[in-house]
């Protein structure tokens, strides 16, 4: 029940955020959301490692830009495209790489993704170092104009909500548990009978499809796709994301997100808020210093909250009721 009524309010915080945000920041922050948790699919319940989750971010990026600006500026097919471009790359990816386990896992999903950069920073309709640059918003159905940046927003908000709401219904499904079994003992797994690679290989594509879906529908949302998708610090950034919010937790992941897209876009503005609070003017120069802080952010979480902030408060109330939760 108070799970429910918090969703609710969440939802409703949702719904209620252009009227007091820029419309376009929060359509950016849901976009993130989305590949935080289709990425917390991965790690936080499967256990997998993945440094290549920006292929399928920047890559589907790359195709709906593409497909809008050279084929139909239809934002659904483009978003469609993207999406399933992404899921391919992520069979192949996949299929390479789950044989593997491991820093040796994750060093394969580096590796082939970092190919994938090279190939995005050669090929002539990315447009190379200065991004695919004019996509179109364009109208759904004739209907919805997405030019408009509030229609925007909730066409943005329906598809990071469905989306959330696929990762819930995977993890409490019989599918989920198995995820679950195969990142606390995949030997004993496999000795139940499950054909593990089969239910890994599902995972990394799911992942990969949601993580595409995110990058197709920020380039819709701001018109262009460049490099910084597709290169591997965007694939840092992520895990940073999941493992400050707490990985293995459905909120863990838009927790994180939202810290991380808040410092790296508004922490200018709070560092000039400081200033003129305490009088330090060290406080202005902090927007130049973003990486360094969330670096700082990162070190006290491992140091303090080893579940992550959501962990870590989930487990706080496990505690209130007598129950003893596992670190993620």
């Amino acid at each position: 029940m108070n799970k429910t009524i918090g969703y609710a309010l969440l939802l409703l915080l949702a719904l209620a955020a252009p009227f007091m945000v820029y419309p376009v920041f929060m359509m950016k922050l849901l976009c993130f959301i989305l590949f935080a948790c289709a990425f917390n699919l991965l790690l936080g319940y499967t256990g997998l490692l993945s440094f290549g989750h920006a292929a399928f971010l920047g890559g589907a990026g790359y195709i709906t830009g593409w497909v809008m600006t050279s084929v139909i500026p239809d934002p659904v097919i483009g978003i469609l495209a993207g999406t399933a471009f992404a899921t391919l790359v992520g069979v192949i990816m996949g299929y390479v790489a789950i044989r593997r386990q491991g820093i040796y896992f994750a060093m394969i999903t580096l590796a082939l993704a970092q190919m994938f950069f090279f190939i995005c920073l050669q090929a002539k309709f990315t447009g190379g170092e200065d991004g695919l640059q004019g996509v179109p918003r364009g109208m759904i159905a004739s209907i919805l104009d997405l030019n408009n940046d509030f229609t925007m927003y909730y066409v943005v908000l329906a598809i990071v909500v469905a989306a959330y709401l696929l990762i819930y219904r995977t993890v409490h499904s019989p599918y989920g548990q198995i995820l679950k079994a195969i990142k606390e003992n995949e030997p004993r797994t496999i000795s139940l009978g499950y054909d593990v690679d089969r239910f890994k290989l599902l995972c990394f594509t799911l992942s990969a499809a949601l993580a595409g879906l995110a990058g197709a529908t920020k380039t819709v949302v701001l018109g262009f796709a460049t490099l910084t998708d597709v290169h591997w610090s965007m694939s840092g950034l992520v895990i940073l994301m999941t493992l400050i919010g707490g990985m293995g937790t459905l909120l863990g992941p838009v927790v994180g997100a939202t810290i991380v897209v808040i410092l790296e876009n508004r922490l200018g503005n709070i560092g000039n808020f400081l200033a003129n609070l305490t009088g330090v003017s060290w406080f202005n120069s902090l927007g130049e210093q973003v990486t360094m802080v969330i670096g700082f952010i990162f070190v006290i979480c491992v140091m303090l909250f080893r579940r992550g902030m959501v962990g870590e408060w989930l487990a706080f109330v496990d505690r209130l009721r007598g129950r003893k939760r596992k670190p993620a």
